[in-house]
């Protein structure tokens, strides 16, 4: 039982979900102060504008891109940027690799600004904008409900509808108060710094690793749950957080939206593992097919198959070049406002990352 469904629930959180809690937090300060300067200088310089999209994209989570969508829509930057966003952006599986493995998160990071960076100028050179044909009246027209621009006339509903979607604040402050102690137990253990069985010893024999982290994965699905098991709460009201308890508390759900896809990833393939002797090589997810798998799964909005897909892979069930085609075909929660803002220019920019998602995977194949 231990091994079987407490130690996988423990590793979601020990190994994922107090770091993705940690660095949620740091960008979500980051946009709470910064963001907006970014946003400014964008529309500005329009000639910058894939450049910044890429940039914007490949900070992990998925505000960065979201926040791009409704500058678009209202003309202010081109779809060539939107594509590089996307195309730069891992969404919420990039704080699963980050805990995983930060060298190789930034490696593959960097590969996905490439991409992205290239991708919105060949876009932009091309002169592809599905927005070119609708009436400019409709690109100034208010957004819908809940898809607001920031300090626009819908922003109170905004407020009144993640009101009731996010977890209360006991919770999230449960969910800090075992961060704490869970991050200062898991960086020694993660990196080898201490010998577990020593640190069980020193508690009487209560393995704090096991404890703290199943712990930490319930009251993140008690935090899920609370947000009526949303995908996610990125919108674009969140993506401009306005003071630091709303950004602690988005960070919370945030995290623990991770924390319980990772959880499942890692649990279900505990189960498949354990009953089956199945171990991932007999996966139709290797070579040309498998690139292809990845790039079409990358199709699929939000971010919760994502993760899943990235957790396979951090778990050994997954090759390289799967991966990175997944990452740089996925979308994100960012084509989630971008629907609703311009549904044709979100249909034609998550099939436009595609290309460069089969091509950039097929070529791994060539070159490892």
């Amino acid at each position: 039982m231990t091994e079987l469904v407490l130690r996988p629930l423990a590793d979601a959180f020990m190994q994922v979900g107090v770091y993705v809690a940690v660095m949620v937090a740091l960008f979500g300060w980051l946009r709470w102060r910064y963001g907006d300067r970014v946003t400014d200088g964008l529309t500005s310089r329009p000639r910058l504008g894939p450049l910044v999209g890429a940039l914007l994209g490949v900070s992990p989570g998925c505000g960065g891109a979201i926040i791009l969508m409704p500058l678009y829509a209202r003309g202010k930057v081109s779809f060539g940027t939107v594509v590089a966003a996307l195309a730069a952006t891992m969404g919420d599986s990039s704080w699963v690799v980050l805990a995983w493995n930060p060298v190789f998160a930034l490696k593959i990071h960097a590969l996905l600004f490439a991409v992205g960076l290239v991708t919105g100028y060949v876009v932009d050179a091309l002169g592809i904008d599905p927005a070119r044909a609708v009436d400019r009246r409709v690109a100034a027209a208010p957004a819908p409900v809940g898809l607001a621009a920031v300090g626009g006339p819908d922003l109170a509903g905004a407020r009144r509808l993640l009101g009731g979607l996010l977890p209360r604040v006991p919770a999230s402050t449960a969910f800090w108060g075992l961060t704490t102690p869970a991050f200062a137990v898991s960086v020694p253990v993660v990196f080898q710094l201490v010998d577990p069985g020593a640190l069980r010893r020193s508690f009487g024999g209560v393995d704090p690793y096991l404890a703290l982290g199943v712990l930490g994965s319930l009251t993140a699905a008690l935090i899920f749950a609370a947000g009526r098991g949303r995908l996610a709460d990125d919108s674009l009201e969140t993506a401009h957080p306005r003071s630091l308890r709303e950004t602690l508390r988005h960070s919370a759900h945030e995290a623990s939206f991770v924390t319980v896809w990772v959880a499942v990833a890692y649990l279900g393939w505990q189960v498949v593992t354990t009953t089956t002797g199945f171990d991932g090589s007999q996966l139709a997810l290797t070579g040309l097919v498998g690139v292809l798998v990845g790039a079409g799964i990358g199709l699929v909005p939000g971010c919760a198959v994502q993760i899943v897909f990235t957790g396979l892979y951090v778990s050994g069930g997954l090759p390289l070049p799967t991966l990175v085609a997944n990452a740089i075909s996925q979308d994100g929660d960012a084509l989630i406002p971008l629907a609703a803002l311009r549904r044709h220019s979100a249909a034609l920019a998550t099939v436009v990352t595609t290309v460069p998602a089969a091509a950039v995977g097929a070529a791994l194949l060539v070159l490892l």
